[in-house]
């Protein structure tokens, strides 16, 4: 089972960006998909962007489409979320998961281990 710790959240005006982190071990990273939740106070976790194992394929959440970017390096068994044109609906926990698999999904429940979260905050 892989773990997953993430890293790079923080504090960012409207407009701002923020790149998050998501390191993995333990497994074998190059063959799983991943995705990037979060989870706003009194709301439901949502899905914000995944990609395949590869990296040749993402899908994004309308809410994020156009602003944020999923990507990943296999070498260094890390994922990355760069986060532009930041709004305060963005405020949330955000966490990274992976599934074992190769394919992308976007049902939370479809992911088998997840990081612990890291806050971002968006101030207006």
């Amino acid at each position: 089972q892989v773990q997953l710790v993430e890293s790079g959240g923080g504090l960012a005006q409207t407009g701002g960006s923020l790149r998050l982190s998501c390191a993995a071990s333990g497994g074998t990273f190059s063959r799983n998909a991943m995705g990037w939740f979060r989870q706003a106070p009194g709301k439901e976790r949502e899905h914000v962007a995944s990609i395949n194992s590869s990296g040749g394929s993402t899908y994004y959440a309308d809410a994020v489409k156009g602003r944020f970017t999923i990507s990943r390096d296999n070498v260094k068994n890390t994922m990355y979320l760069q986060m532009n044109s930041l709004k305060p609906e963005d405020t949330a926990v955000y966490y990274c998961a992976a599934r074992n698999s190769i394919y992308l999904r976007t049902a939370s429940r479809e992911y088998n281990s997840w990081g612990q979260g890291t806050q971002v905050t968006v101030s207006s």
